[in-house]
């Protein structure tokens, strides 16, 4: 099977290629780096022939509302587009949980970017992640206050990027849901708790303060907003056994 992954040369596209070409796919990690930009619809023609299944992962490079907004429309307008008129019969993409849940400009155009799927006509099946562990250090500092980090107590499921990849693999070369597959980390607790057990694994100085009035990237949130409501997929990955792997000698 033919799959392309846009973005195939970032955080989950790099392994999500692995596995698949593991499993004897030929697979095709697509970016504006090897031709291929969905921005400009630079090489999408040629990247989609004989193509069976399309992964999306591209990513916007700003986070300014106006900008990721328009990111993911063009992106996506154009991507779907190449892959209609090569009758692609599987589009997958990767979102966010809670998207419609909490308000902020990234995840109002991960909305625009779900409808633009859902109305494109190609069977297809999104992927909703919870926020990734990787990213948990740069969540403490876009909190941060000098030497302190204002994180609300809400509940927090943090996932792998290994075990995203690992689904969005398997989603890939099953049919098409044509619906929602949400995909959470093994532990589920409060968000400042987290942040608290992360800064210290990493020797970081900073402390943690559980602060009701702190948003998220710029957003309200509230107890539920940034986890599963119903079933979800379970990583196997928690904490400490990412920051075992991630500090072990390379």
């Amino acid at each position: 099977m033919k799959i392309v992954v846009i973005g195939g040369t970032g955080l989950i596209g790099t392994k999500t290629v692995a596995i698949l070409r593991q499993g004897g796919h030929e697979v095709v990690a697509a970016s504006p780096s090897s031709g291929v930009n969905t921005i400009t619809g630079e090489g999408l023609t040629e990247a989609m022939a004989d193509t069976q299944v399309v992964i999306d992962l591209a990513n916007s490079p700003s986070f300014e509302d106006k900008a990721v907004l328009q990111f993911f429309e063009t992106s996506g307008r154009n991507l779907l587009a190449a892959e209609a008129a090569a009758n692609v019969r599987h589009h997958v993409a990767l979102s966010i949980v809670a998207i419609d849940r909490t308000d902020n400009g990234y995840f109002r155009a991960k909305v625009s970017q779900e409808k633009l799927i859902r109305a494109s006509g190609i069977p297809y099946t999104i992927v909703r992640a919870t926020q990734f562990l990787e990213f948990l250090g740069g969540i403490a500092d876009s909190s941060a206050d000098g030497s302190i980090v204002r994180i609300p107590p809400i509940l927090f499921q943090p996932i792998a990027a290994d075990d995203v990849a690992a689904v969005v693999a398997d989603v890939a070369i099953a049919p098409p849901r044509r619906g929602i597959v949400e995909i959470a980390g093994p532990e589920r607790a409060p968000f400042n708790e987290f942040v608290a057990r992360y800064l210290k694994a990493v020797g970081d100085p900073r402390q943690v303060v559980s602060d009701t009035e702190a948003g998220y990237y710029g957003g309200r949130v509230e107890e539920h907003s940034l986890v599963p409501l119903g079933e979800a997929r379970l990583g196997r990955i928690g904490l400490d056994e990412w920051l075992r792997r991630s500090q072990a000698p390379a």
